[in-house]
Parts: structure tokens; C-alpha cells; sequence
């Protein structure tokens, strides 16, 4: 029997540990990292992966692409799928930074509570990598979503590459700062907190006087919090009549979906996991439950 051996490609100076750790607690036989990747070295990287093993086994093989830099990743993922030779390919995941697996894990958790058809939400940092993420997959599901940012040129900029992906319309909105994303989120039913790590963007006032909001949802697990008040390990805890969700809360999701990402891998050789695919194995997760 071949060992299932996956590629960990990472831009950064050291493959990322907690990827690699995933890697093999997902039943990984053999890890090979390669720190440091360029686009110039990714065909024969993949070509050692292609050309080793045949057709018959190529789905023994597979390749994982992370990093800190959203961009430098989605570049490494798609060059590698131009090193491909009709049949002679092997499936692939990207998920720069923990990106794809957050936003398909925190919206899904939202999903559990509440239908997004037609409800407002309000993602804060929407311009991050979650954020973007966020954004997309709550609009493909019908949500008004409103993309909130300190720069309002580059909520627009982020807006307009969704809208022209999915064929939605998604609002750009300057909200910086406490005060403006608190004013900005009181219409809100739902708000999904996707900043820095550190970094407050709502404060304890804004949880417990706002009256519309249904949901809301931080990312960061790194004190302060993003939304104040809430816990990092809230998990549809009840706060002030409102469902929250800390990041580690959330975070027992996106370890589900993560693993069995990289165990799809090696179901077959043809498979390519970015946003959208895995928010569908999130969903076939949540919906077995």
C-alpha cells in the first residue's frame, strides 16, 4: 500500500507547525514541508509529485498550500495547478493563514442559529483574508452583507472583486474605528468581528445596548478580544439577548472541517479545495450533526 504523502507548501521562512500538526492528527503517513516556496520552484515540486507515482496512485498524493500572505499563497496555488498533464494531477488545498477553514467554520456557526437570506450582516475588517471570506460566503448565501473597513477605497476595491466572482451586491463601509462600527452595526443582524489579533472593534457598551443584532462572532482569540464582552470560548452562549461565538468557540469547527479537508484529499486526484469547496465539506460536516 502507497503512504499518503502530502506537500506542505509555505511561503514563509518556516512551514507553518500548526498546519503541519493538522497534517498528520488527519492520518498524514508522510509530511514533506518546503518552506520558503517561489512560483519558479512550484513545476518541479509538482512534477516530483506527478511523475513518481502512477495514474492508478496518484491519489496517494497531495499537496497543501499555507502562509502568512493571503496573496502569495492563492499565486503558489495557482501555478501549481498549471503544472498538471491531463489525468497526471493530484488535489490540492489552500489555506493561507487558516483563512478558508475560519470563514467556512464562523459562518456556518451563524448558520446553525439563523437563515442569512435576506439579513443584514456586517463583517468588521472585511478586507482581511477571514473577512474577504466571510463576505463572499454569506453573500453567495443571500445575506445583505456589508463590508466594513478603516479605508473606505479599499472596502470598495474588496466589494467590487466579490460582486464581479459571485454576481452579488455587497455594500462598502467606512467603520474603523469603535465609535463609527458601533453606530454603523446597530441595523446589523448579524456581525462577524474579523480583525487583527489584539485589536477591540466593538466595546462591552455596544454588546449589551445594541437591540438588533442577533449574532455576532469574533475571530480573535488574542486579548482584547474583538468584540468586548464576549469569551474566546463562547459557543452560542446567550449575552445580553444576543448568540456569540468566541474564536476558540468557533475554532472547534475549523479544526473539523481542516482535518477532513486533508483527509478528501485522498479520496481521488482531482479535487481543488479553496473557499467554496470547503465551505461545502463545512457544511457536510454540520449537516451530518
Amino acid at each position: 500500500m502507497k503512504k499518503k504523502i502530502l506537500f506542505q507548501f509555505d511561503h514563509d521562512d518556516h512551514a507553518s507547525s500548526f498546519d503541519s500538526v493538522v497534517a498528520i492528527d488527519s492520518g498524514v503517513e508522510q509530511l514533506l514541508t518546503f518552506p520558503n516556496t517561489t512560483p519558479i520552484q512550484i513545476e518541479s515540486l509538482i512534477h516530483g509529485g506527478i511523475f513518481t507515482r502512477g495514474q492508478k496512485d496518484l491519489h496517494h498524493t497531495a499537496a497543501f498550500f499555507g502562509g502568512s500572505n493571503v496573496e502569495k499563497t492563492t499565486e503558489l496555488f495557482e501555478q501549481a495547478q498549471k503544472c498538471f498533464f491531463g489525468p497526471l494531477k493530484i488535489s490540492m488545498m489552500s489555506d493561507p493563514n487558516g483563512s478558508n477553514t475560519t470563514a467556512a467554520a464562523a459562518v456556518l456557526c451563524a448558520q446553525q442559529h439563523i437563515d442569512l437570506a435576506g439579513k443584514k450582516v456586517f463583517v468588521l475588517a472585511a478586507t482581511g483574508p477571514v473577512g474577504q471570506r466571510i463576505c463572499r460566503i454569506c453573500a453567495k448565501a443571500g445575506a445583505e452583507v456589508f463590508a466594513c473597513s478603516r479605508s473606505l477605497s479599499r472596502a470598495r476595491e474588496v466589494c467590487t472583486v466579490i460582486e464581479n466572482e459571485t454576481q452579488c451586491k455587497l455594500v462598502p463601509v467606512e467603520a474603523g474605528v469603535q465609535l463609527v462600527a458601533a453606530k454603523a452595526t446597530q441595523q446589523a443582524d448579524v456581525v462577524f468581528a474579523a480583525g487583527a489579533a489584539g485589536v477591540e472593534m466593538l466595546d462591552a457598551a455596544w454588546l449589551e445596548q445594541n437591540n438588533q443584532t442577533k449574532l455576532a462572532l469574533d475571530i480573535n482569540a488574542v486579548p482584547p478580544v474583538g468584540i468586548a464582552g464576549i469569551e474566546v470560548m463562547d459557543r452560542g452562549e446567550n449575552r445580553h439577548n444576543k448568540i456569540c461565538y468566541g474564536a476558540i468557540g468557533i475554532g472547534e469547527l475549523k479544526m473539523k472541517i481542516h482535518k477532513a479537508c486533508i483527509a478528501r484529499l485522498f479520496e481521488s486526484n482531482d479535487q481543488l479545495l479553496d473557499t467554496d469547496k470547503i465551505f461545502e465539506i463545512g457544511l457536510q460536516i454540520t449537516s451530518s450533526v
